[in-house]
């Protein structure tokens, strides 16, 4: 499974992990064609390689306002990743059985808001000594359940 690690640059989101994707460009354009086009973009997917085996639940992103709309794909191969240098800083290669194991889950604890500098205990992924946390921390969690389901 492809992570990025965000271009420290970017106006939103600059160094965090992610997972490929990005907004719809046109009005007609799916959501499945959206998530084709922006990893083919981040990472040098070619589209007509991968296998669109469906959406997981749609997330709602509060900070930013938009839904999240995981789609999950397969390829019978491993792609040729090619990163784009003005989005990607890295691309962090995860293996499923990795994902699927629990020492990968750890906790930090984190301001919740401000004012208030309220405080929780959060989990996040350690992954390739990246921290993977939020949203995609909640893709990651639901597609483990999934697999854990199988």
């Amino acid at each position: 499974m492809p992570l990025t690690v965000r271009g420290s640059d970017l106006r939103h989101h600059g160094g965090q992990v992610s997972l490929p994707g990005g907004r719809l460009d046109r009005p007609d354009e799916s959501v499945e064609q959206a998530a084709l086009r922006e990893a083919h973009e981040e990472i040098g997917l070619v589209p007509g390689d991968v296998d669109v085996l469906g959406r997981l639940t749609p997330l709602p992103i509060a900070v930013s306002g938009h839904l999240l709309h995981p789609v999950v794909g397969a390829m019978a191969q491993r792609p040729i990743f090619v990163p784009s240098p003005l989005e990607v800083d890295r691309i962090i290669e995860l293996p499923l059985r990795r994902l699927v194991q629990p020492d990968l889950v750890a906790w930090e604890e984190r301001v919740l808001g401000r004012p208030s500098g309220r405080t929780a205990n959060v989990p996040y992924f350690s992954i390739d000594g990246a921290r993977v946390w939020g949203a995609t921390a909640m893709v990651l969690a639901e597609f483990i359940a999934l697999l854990d389901a199988c």
